[in-house]
């Protein structure tokens, strides 16, 4: 959703929609605001994205956002692991895997223990045999 109004209780506004339809929204993502206005992307299962996208446009009508921008062409890749707690350059390294590759990330989403990243539907299989072979686990 992009030209999203940037105040208190919007993201609760739009998600809790999707909320009451029960959709399980895996990755959310809000940019940082400029001149009152936001962007927030969230990934949803593909089975439930055209729903989403009816709910996010009804949404967008209400906030005064302006636009919802649907792409089913992307996938996930994370590497997770309690080491990456006390291991700095863990996500660099998966970041520079990836670049090696030729492979664009387009979201990036971390915690503490687990980094993910979107990238295009067609390079997720590539891009899990890169990152297991990168970090020594293709055995």
């Amino acid at each position: 959703m992009v030209g999203v109004p940037d105040r208190p209780g919007i993201a609760s506004a739009i998600l809790g929609d999707i909320a009451k339809e029960e959709i399980n929204v895996d990755m959310i993502i809000q940019n940082v605001g400029g001149g009152g206005l936001t962007d927030l992307s969230l990934t949803v299962p593909r089975t439930e994205s055209a729903k989403a996208a009816k709910i996010l446009k009804g949404a967008a009508a209400k906030i005064g956002a302006k636009d919802v921008q649907v792409d089913e062409n992307i996938g996930k890749v994370s590497i997770v692991g309690v080491g990456m707690r006390s291991h700095s350059g863990v996500a660099a390294k998966m970041f520079q895997l990836l670049a090696d590759a030729g492979i664009n990330i387009e979201m990036i989403s971390t915690s503490e223990i687990r980094v993910s990243c979107v990238i295009r539907k067609d390079d997720v299989d590539r891009a899990v045999r890169i990152l297991h072979a990168g970090f020594g686990l293709e055995d």
